[in-house]
């Protein structure tokens, strides 16, 4: 008999412990798992071809003047037409993503170590209004 009651006060501690973890006896979640850094960016197709976007959907430029892999060409008055695709200070490299730090000692994202921007005039996305401004702007995309 006495047996068979540390059998059954095992079940119960281990039913106990099953109904805890998810199964209907906890009021609290189990704290989230940390995710892998994700990449800023993402490719979308279009009718000229694959292109990169930003997570809102927005066109990325590169600057052909950056081309150092380590500095930003684009400061002051530039970043009024172009915005760096800014990147937290914890941020890491992912994959072909790396991380460019500013002049005024910001991160900022770049693709195979060109810097990325947006365009203040592109309104809505998917627009590439700022690939005509000049020459010197391109598109970013995933075979470059």
């Amino acid at each position: 008999m006495l047996k068979f009651a540390f059998l059954a006060a095992a079940v119960l501690v281990s039913a106990d412990q099953a109904l805890a973890n998810g199964h209907g006896g906890s009021s609290e979640p189990p704290p989230p798992k940390p995710d892998a850094q994700t990449s800023p960016a993402r490719v979308v197709q279009t009718k000229q071809g694959p292109k990169l976007v930003d997570l809102k959907g927005m066109t990325l430029y590169y600057y052909e003047r950056d081309t150092s892999g380590k500095t930003s060409s684009c400061d002051g008055k530039c970043t009024e037409s172009w915005t760096p695709l800014s990147a937290p200070k914890d941020a890491k490299a992912v994959g072909d993503f790396t991380i460019i730090t500013r002049n005024d000692g910001s991160k900022m994202w770049a693709y195979r170590y060109r810097p990325l921007y947006t365009s203040p005039a592109d309104k809505a996305p998917g627009d590439i209004n700022g690939n005509a401004t000049t020459m010197l702007w391109r598109v970013a995309r995933p075979e470059e």
